[in-house]
């Protein structure tokens, strides 16, 4: 291998799919120091990769113009003529690019459907292996056998950012997913806050969550609750739960901004579970699921709009007290 090789890494999936591909960048600069790194993701992620030391330039695919962005990058990418280019992803768009990238050796997982045209093709496990643990078998053939964490580098104008809500302490909440079947309900949510006293709360979310979260805020007279969805940044958010006193989300991004920052977290699983490989990687973390044997648990490796049998016991059954171990 050569001293000082250029590896692209193609991870144009979903916030918590690029997080926990930034393994890949902490184990070859770890490993592989002299290395140049640079890394795809789709367009609205770009700011999940700011001031990450290992990586020299982020490229973007911009899924609304796909083809035309796949061939802009993959030109670019001919040029550079890469040693390695690790594709992240399992989809055709991904695949395609990764086989016109004109990388002189390629990488991919075998469910891809372009990774016959792969110089190596990884198998890809579900069950009982973190994902951290699966994309790490992409740098096998690099010699790379040791998983570093993934991680998230906020600027110091983002930590000051945030640095006003860090008066007292504090706790965040992210209630909410983009799949129903993910997310705790509601009126659990507002009866944690019942139950929690002496710290600030900070509710975490995007724009689109604003309503969501202000409803679970909306009767909760004892405690300061804050409502700052679509007011952070993914980077602020994240270097508001580093010094959090605890960070509860769902089986979603904010599960993995968490993990990169090392923060402590509680996770509650609803209709999933942690063995499909997404599960929390902080120091100090705690996951939470029904006690309840359920023969539908779980339904789905991604979630759904509604529960198959109509009722959600995976989320309805998970009592308020096993939220709380975390904070005792």
């Amino acid at each position: 291998m050569k001293p000082n090789p250029t590896v692209l890494i193609i991870q144009t999936a979903f916030i918590g799919d690029v997080i926990l591909a930034t393994s890949l960048v902490e184990s070859i600069r770890t490993q592989l120091p002299d290395a140049t790194i640079d890394f795809v993701v789709r367009k609205g992620n770009e700011g999940l990769l700011e001031g990450n030391p290992g990586l020299r330039t982020i490229y973007v695919l911009d899924k609304k113009r796909k083809y035309a962005s796949l061939r802009a990058l993959t030109s670019a990418f001919r040029k550079i003529q890469y040693d390695w280019v690790i594709n992240v992803q399992r989809f055709a768009t991904t695949g395609l690019m990764t086989a016109l990238s004109g990388g002189h050796t390629t990488i991919g997982f075998s469910k891809n459907p372009f990774s016959f045209l792969f110089s190596h093709r990884i198998p890809h496990p579900i069950g009982s292996v973190h994902e951290v643990t699966r994309n790490l078998s992409l740098l096998a053939p690099l010699g790379i056998q040791s998983a570093a964490k993934p991680r998230l580098y906020p600027s110091p104008q983002q930590f000051d950012r945030v640095k006003p809500y860090q008066s007292e302490p504090y706790i965040t909440i992210s209630p909410t997913s983009v799949w129903f079947t993910k997310q705790w309900p509601a009126d659990q949510w507002k009866a944690l806050l019942q139950k929690v006293n002496g710290v600030k709360v900070y509710l975490l979310g995007a724009h689109n969550d604003q309503d969501a979260c202000e409803g679970i805020a909306s009767g909760i007279s004892h405690l300061t609750v804050s409502n700052l969805a679509g007011k952070l940044s993914l980077l602020e958010s994240a270097a508001l739960m580093k010094e959090a006193r605890m960070n509860f989300v769902n089986d979603s991004a904010p599960l993995h901004l968490a993990s990169a920052m090392n923060a402590p977290v509680t996770a509650v699983f609803c209709s999933t579970v942690p063995d499909f490989g997404f599960g929390p990687l902080s120091d100090q973390s705690v996951v939470v699921q029904t006690e309840e044997k359920l023969d539908c648990r779980p339904c789905g490796l991604h979630g759904y709009r509604q529960c198959p049998r109509g009722h959600f016991r995976c989320a309805t059954g998970i009592r308020t007290e096993q939220m709380l171990v975390g904070m005792n």
